[in-house]
């Protein structure tokens, strides 16, 4: 389900909030951004919020940073797992069919710089990876889920990719993925995108 809450003040716009608590992650919703001072939502075909990150070989990433350039942004649990791992080489064997579609590619997860450091040289990414290790970014993307492990309530994140346009908007977004044929689906969405963009400069 998607939840779109907005805490609102008489003062700030529709979109702006104060201290409002992040919601819904029992429930599976998703879509619900919090800061100290400010809620938004991720919605599909609006602009994604602001937001600064630090990936991989010293790289700034932000929303801003990559305009003009189509963007990918996977979320995944943990370096060196299973699933993350087959999904990691996946986008790293068809990397290059992404640079030449117009794209730029992220993986993002909770993990430290250090494992991302590891985890990138052991397996050859020629992508960078977002240490999330404050958990902003999830939260910003509502990929943070609460899990059941060993009887105990635990916080997960669900793998799920968001792949963003030039215009820094939101135009696909992918949820609970299962990694299997997901990359394919994925990199023929930025071809779309990618031909859909040049015929509006075209036309």
């Amino acid at each position: 389900p998607r939840i779109l809450y907005y805490c609102r003040s008489n003062a700030a716009p529709q979109r702006y909030a104060v201290k409002c608590h992040m919601l819904c992650a029992d429930s599976g919703a998703h879509a619900v951004y919090r800061t100290e001072n400010t809620i938004m939502a991720i919605v599909v075909d609006k602009l994604i919020p602001e937001f600064d990150a630090e990936a991989t070989g010293g790289i700034k990433v932000s929303n801003t940073a990559h305009l003009d350039q189509i963007l990918v942004l996977f979320f995944y649990p943990k370096d060196n797992t299973p699933g993350c791992t087959t999904e990691a080489l996946e986008f790293r064997d068809r990397y290059k069919d992404f640079v030449k579609a117009g794209a730029v590619v992220y993986g993002v997860s909770r993990d430290n710089m250090v494992s991302h450091e590891a985890f990138k040289e052991k397996l050859g990414l020629p992508y960078e990876l977002i240490a999330d290790t404050e958990e902003k970014m999830c939260h910003m993307f509502g990929v943070v889920k609460n899990k059941i492990m060993y009887g105990k309530k635990v916080k997960g994140i669900s793998r799920s990719t968001f792949l963003i346009g030039p215009d820094g908007v939101l135009r696909q977004e992918w949820r609970g993925v299962k990694v299997e044929n997901h990359v394919a689906e994925v990199l023929k969405a930025v071809k779309a995108l990618k031909k859909a963009n040049a015929s509006m400069v075209g036309g």
